[in-house]
């Protein structure tokens, strides 16, 4: 018996990973290469490219496509329909097909990233952060960050949780979801014990 569950209209090619506890809903395709961690969800119409490597318990809603040169850390959240490039520039004319071209991105550990939300290839999406729905990211997101729009900006900063961070007079800020304690300093959030 498998330890993990592929629905029957799933593709997985050979020499892919998945690791225990992980599912794969209707219509998904995992392509060679690509390394599934345990306990993670794959929703509806899910493509994972060759190569990608998917952390433990994420979770990655429908119609989300992970191309190669994506890779995700643990707890990572793709919301509905949010897109990754690997390329800058496209063109068809002028093809840029094959790993050499791709350029990186990296999804850090408890990353929560919106619907319909693109990340434009070649950065770091910092952990814990919370990327809106509808953002569009250019540039690399610092961890705890909350970011809207387009051009994406920051508009504040979330816990682990998160739950919005309300800094005092000291720079500390208090989450009780997730009963732990975080500081401002130099424009960079760090949790604190």
């Amino acid at each position: 018996m498998a330890e993990y569950k592929i629905h029957p209209t799933a593709v997985v090619d050979d020499n892919v990973e998945i690791g225990k506890g992980s599912s794969v809903w209707h219509f998904s395709h995992i392509q060679p290469g690509a390394k599934i961690g345990e306990k993670c969800t794959l929703g509806q119409n899910v493509n994972v490219a060759n190569n990608v490597v998917i952390g433990n318990f994420c979770k990655i809603q429908n119609n989300v496509s992970i191309y190669e040169g994506v890779t995700l850390e643990d707890y990572v959240f793709c919301g509905p329909s949010m897109v990754f490039t690997n390329i800058l520039l496209p063109k068809c004319k002028y093809p840029q097909r094959g790993a050499e071209f791709y350029i990186n991105t990296l999804v850090k550990e408890g990353a929560s990233i919106g619907a319909n939300a693109t990340i434009v290839c070649g950065i770091t999406v910092g952990k814990h952060c919370l990327i809106g729905a509808g953002a569009v990211v250019v540039k690399d997101v610092p961890d705890y960050a909350l970011v809207v729009g387009n051009p994406g900006r920051i508009i504040g900063w979330v816990s682990e949780a998160g739950t919005r961070l309300e800094f005092d007079q000291n720079e500390i800020a208090h989450c009780s979801k997730s009963e732990k304690s975080y500081k401002m300093e130099n424009g960079i959030v760090k949790e604190i014990n």
